[in-house]
C-alpha cells in the first residue's frame, strides 16, 4: 500500500460558480468529502462534510437562514464552521463550544469556486493560480469540466510534456510523419510554486477555415507554446498561433480519488472573440481533451510510480522530473496526506482536512487527517 499523492495547503476548484445555487452540494476532494452551501447573500461555504454529532453526512441536508441544517437531527452550521442551533438542547440551550465543523477559505473567479484546503494562516498560503486575462479588453472565457479516470499527477505530466503533441494531437504535430522532428532543448522556469517552459514547435496547416482566417495561418507553421504547473495540480499552456494571437488554456485539476480527478478548464483567447464562436473553440479543446484521454486513461501503471527509476527519462522530460521534486519537497514541508493510515483506519475513524481555524481552536471532534512528515 503507497501513499498517494494528495496535498493540503493549496487551493483547489471545488465546482463551477453557476452549478452551485440554493441547493448545499456534496463534493469529494482529496478522498475526503465536503459540502458546499451559499448563505443569504449568496457567498459560497465549504464545510467539512461529517456532522461532529453523531457523524451524518451535511451534504444531504439542506440550508436553512444561511447555515446548513444535518439531515439527522437538525444541527446547523454557519459559513465558519461553528454550530448555531441543536434542537434537542431547546430554544435556551446552551450550544457546546466543541460543535463545530472544519471551514475552508473560498473565493469565487474565474467562474469556479476556489477552497483553501488546509490549515496555513493566509499570509503563509500558497497563492492560487490566477489568470491576468480573464476580465481585459480584447479577450474572450469560456469555462468547461472534465472528469478524469486517472492520478491528476499524470495529468499534469502530460501539460509538461512537449514530445506528446507530434505523436497525440494531430493538429499540433505530424503523427511521427518528419524524419527531422525532435524537441528542442528546453530551457526550465522556475520559482518557488511553479516549473515549466516555453519552446516551438512545427505545425501542421489549421482545417477551420474560419480559425486559419482569423488566427492569419496559412500552411505549415512554426508556433510557440509554453507550460507552466502551479503548485501540484494546476497549470496553465500558453499557445500563440501567431505572434499577435493567443490561446491561454488555465487547467484547475483537483483530485476526487486515487485514480479520478476533476479538470476545470479555463480558456481565454484573443481573437474570434465574438459570443458565436465560444462553441467552435469548446468543440476544439473537447477533440484535444479525448486525446489526452484515451492515452493517460490507459497508462501502465495508472498511478504515478513512486520513483523515477520506474521509468526511462531522456531530456524532454526535464521538466516533469523538476514537478516531481516539487511534490517532494512539499512531503518534507508536512503537507502530503498519510492516505496509508487513512485507508488503515477503515471505516471505523471520520477524518476531515485540518482548517486554519484548528490553529485557533482545541478539542475538535473529527480528526485531522494524518500527514506524512508530520511531528504530531
Amino acid at each position: 500500500m503507497e501513499v498517494k499523492l494528495f496535498f493540503i495547503n493549496f487551493w483547489y476548484a471545488a465546482e463551477v460558480s453557476s452549478a452551485l445555487g440554493d441547493e448545499p452540494q456534496k463534493i469529494r476532494m482529496l478522498g475526503q468529502d465536503f459540502v458546499l452551501f451559499r448563505d443569504e447573500s449568496g457567498k459560497a461555504h465549504c464545510l467539512s462534510d461529517t456532522c461532529c454529532h453523531r457523524g451524518a453526512s451535511l451534504g444531504n441536508g439542506i440550508t436553512v437562514a444561511g447555515c446548513i441544517q444535518c439531515p439527522y437531527h437538525g444541527w446547523r452550521f454557519a459559513g465558519d464552521g461553528k454550530c448555531t442551533k441543536v434542537p434537542s438542547l431547546g430554544p435556551n440551550g446552551k450550544i457546546p463550544a466543541r460543535a463545530r465543523v472544519d471551514s475552508y477559505p473560498t473565493k469565487e473567479k474565474f467562474g469556479l469556486i476556489h477552497v483553501f484546503l488546509g490549515d496555513l494562516p493566509e499570509v503563509q498560503r500558497p497563492p492560487m493560480m490566477e489568470i491576468p486575462e480573464y476580465d481585459m479588453p480584447g479577450w474572450r472565457a469560456t469555462v468547461q469540466e472534465y472528469r478524469w479516470t486517472v492520478d491528476y499527477q499524470r495529468s499534469v505530466e502530460n501539460s509538461l510534456d512537449p514530445a506528446h503533441n507530434e505523436y497525440v494531437h494531430p493538429t499540433h504535430g505530424f503523427s511521427g510523419a518528419r524524419d527531422d522532428y525532435f524537441v528542442p532543448d528546453l530551457i526550465p522556469e522556475q520559482t518557488d510554486w511553479s516549473v515549466g517552459f516555453r519552446t516551438t514547435f512545427n505545425s501542421p496547416p489549421l482545417k477551420d477555415e474560419k480559425m486559419k482566417k482569423a488566427s492569419g495561418r496559412s500552411g505549415n507553421a512554426v508556433m510557440t507554446a509554453g507550460s507552466w504547473t502551479n503548485g501540484p495540480c494546476n497549470n496553465v499552456t500558453k499557445i500563440d498561433p501567431m505572434p499577435d494571437k493567443h490561446i491561454y488554456q488555465y487547467s484547475y485539476k483537483t483530485p476526487i480519488d486515487e485514480t479520478h480527478s476533476r479538470s476545470f478548464l479555463v480558456n481565454v483567447r484573443n481573437f474570434m472573440t465574438e459570443p458565436e464562436n465560444d462553441e467552435r473553440m469548446m468543440v476544439r479543446n473537447d477533440v484535444v481533451a479525448e486525446q489526452d484521454g484515451h492515452v493517460l486513461e490507459n497508462m501502465n501503471p495508472l498511478i504515478t510510480p513512486e520513483t523515477n527509476s520506474k521509468e526511462l527519462f531522456v531530456p524532454a522530460d526535464k521538466c516533469i522530473s523538476m514537478y516531481r521534486s516539487m511534490l517532494k519537497k512539499w512531503i518534507e514541508n508536512g503537507w502530503c496526506v498519510d492516505t496509508k493510515a487513512v485507508e488503515l483506519s477503515g471505516d471505523r475513524v471520520a477524518w476531515a482536512i485540518p482548517s486554519p481555524a484548528r490553529r485557533k481552536f482545541k478539542g475538535w471532534v473529527i480528526d485531522a487527517v494524518p500527514t506524512v512528515g508530520s511531528t504530531e
